[in-house]
C-alpha cells in the first residue's frame, strides 16, 4: 500500500492519506453516536487495569470515547498528525499506529490506577506526535525535521500539559505511554536516509 514502486505521485499519496484520516475520524464520530444512542453501552470497551478479561479491549479502547466533547478534542490533532504521518506510506503508517495502540493499551492496563476505565484516541494522538517529532531526525531528512518543528510548535504545549500528572479525569499515563511508543516507532520503522548523488570527477 506504500507509494513506492507503484508509480504514485505525491498528490496520490496525499489524497490517499487524506481519505484514510477523514474516514478514521468519521468512524470515531459514528461510534460515539452509536454509544450515545445505546445509552453509552460502548464505554465498557475502555481498559480497566489489571483485569485479565480487559485485555481484549486494548485495541477497541482507542476507538471509544466518553462523550462528544471527548471525541471532538481528539479529532483535529488525529486528523492532522495522522495525515502527516501517512504521507510517508500507508503500510508503514498502519504498522506505526498498530504499535502505538497496542503498546499504549497494554501500558494503561499495567499502570493505570485501579478502578479506572481508560478509552479514547489521545494515546494514539500523542504517539503520532512523538513519531513525527523525532522521525525526521532519526531518518536525517530535512523535510521531516521541518515537520517535527512545526508539530512541536503547534502541539508541544498541549503535549507537555497532557503528560503532567496533575489533571483530574485525564489519563496522563495513556498520554505518556503513547508518546513513548511513538518515539520508539520512529526508530523501529525508520526509512533509510537518502544517499547524496555521487560526484563525478
Amino acid at each position: 500500500m506504500s507509494g513506492a514502486g507503484l508509480g504514485w505521485t505525491r498528490g496520490h499519496r496525499a489524497e490517499a492519506a487524506a481519505k484514510l484520516m477523514v474516514g478514521w475520524v468519521a468512524l470515531l464520530w459514528l461510534l460515539e453516536v452509536a454509544d450515545a444512542v445505546s445509552g453509552h453501552a460502548l464505554d465498557r470497551f475502555g481498559v480497566v487495569p489489571r483485569t485479565a478479561s480487559e485485555l481484549v479491549d486494548v485495541v477497541p479502547a482507542a476507538f471509544t470515547h466518553f462523550g462528544f466533547a471527548h471525541v471532538a478534542a481528539n479529532s483535529v490533532p488525529l486528523l492532522v498528525l495522522g495525515f502527516l504521518a501517512a504521507l510517508g506510506g500507508l503500510r508503514r503508517f498502519v504498522a506505526v499506529c498498530a504499535l502505538i495502540v497496542v503498546a499504549d493499551g497494554l501500558g494503561v492496563w499495567l499502570v493505570a490506577p485501579s478502578g479506572t476505565n481508560t478509552a479514547g484516541a489521545s494515546g494514539l494522538v500523542f504517539g503520532l506526535f512523538g513519531f513525527l517529532l523525532v522521525g525526521g531526525l532519526v531518518e536525517r531528512r530535512p523535510l521531516g525535521v521541518v515537520v517535527g518543528v512545526l508539530v512541536a510548535a503547534a502541539w508541544g504545549g498541549t503535549v507537555l500539559a497532557g503528560v503532567a500528572p496533575t489533571q483530574t479525569g485525564v489519563s496522563w499515563q495513556a498520554h505518556l505511554i503513547g508518546l513513548a511508543a511513538g518515539v520508539a516507532a520512529a526508530f523501529l520503522f525508520r526509512r533509510p536516509a537518502t544517499a547524496p548523488p555521487p560526484l563525478t570527477p
